[in-house]
């Protein structure tokens, strides 16, 4: 069985994590949040790593997360892989690059926020929809988006959950530059390898100062995120959401309060 998370080093140090499940549109399972955890703790303590790259496949970045392993498995207490991921991307002293085609929806754009450099190709379509599944934002997003694009366009995002483009994204100023679909991944490499050019040192400084006392902040934004989110998951909104998911129709949440 091929991997859904593929991770390959270059020699020039640039450490590539690939969402490898195209048939279900990269959508994330517990297994492979575990991957990735375990990879940027690898990436941490090999100094042969110089900078980690994430990108897509087959024209997709990532569809969130698998509602249906998401409901056999919800995630349960701070090691749970999911926060463990969240923990090791935010945390991340090297250098964090993404190149995102197609879809990016819930965690495919949260985990954006905690890249260094985005790269987006002009087919990209980026969605947050938490409060249309009967949740709330998670990774710090309800944090880090205001903060990043500004209270009102944030809320336009965080509260409607519709989808938008990779103009918008780049004005929102989560992303740096869009490029034609062909040419995303490639340039987002090129940077990536730059930055493995460059001294490790002045890279690890230079974005603990950046990111700064904000650390504290994002951590704490997460767990709070984090109870309400569980709490939320098991509440009557989200199962009608997930319902109507599953059956392919509109949720009807006018029952609820």
């Amino acid at each position: 069985m091929t991997p859904d998370i593929l991770t390959s080093q270059a020699d020039d140090g640039v450490l590539t994590i690939t969402f490898n499940r195209p048939a279900r549109k990269n959508a994330i399972t517990a297994a492979m949040y575990q991957t990735m955890a375990d990879a940027f703790v690898t990436a941490q303590h090999d100094k042969a790593v110089r900078v980690v790259l994430f990108r897509g496949s087959e024209g997709t970045f990532c569809a969130g997360n698998d509602l249906e392993d998401f409901m056999k498995a919800p995630p349960a207490g701070e090691d749970a892989p999911v926060f463990q991921f969240l923990r090791a991307i935010s945390t991340a002293e090297k250098p964090v690059v993404a190149a995102v085609a197609g879809a990016a929806v819930g965690i495919g754009t949260t985990l954006l926020l905690h890249c260094d450099l985005v790269y987006a190709a002009d087919t990209a379509k980026f969605s947050l929809p938490f409060a249309q599944l009967g949740l709330c934002p998670e990774a710090a997003s309800s944090l880090l988006l205001p903060r990043i694009a500004g209270y009102p366009l944030a809320a336009e995002k965080l509260l409607l959950g519709d989808a938008f483009d990779a103009q918008e994204a780049l004005r929102m100023g989560f992303v740096n530059r869009v490029l034609p679909a062909a040419e995303v991944e490639a340039f987002a490499l090129a940077q990536a390898s730059k930055l493995a050019a460059l001294p490790a040192s002045s890279l690890r400084v230079t974005k603990a100062l950046m990111k700064g006392a904000a650390q504290h902040e994002v951590h704490t934004r997460m767990t709070e995120e984090a109870v309400h989110f569980g709490k939320m998951l098991l509440a009557p909104e989200a199962r009608e959401a997930f319902k109507a998911f599953f059956e392919k129709r509109k949720p009807d949440f006018r029952q609820f309060d």
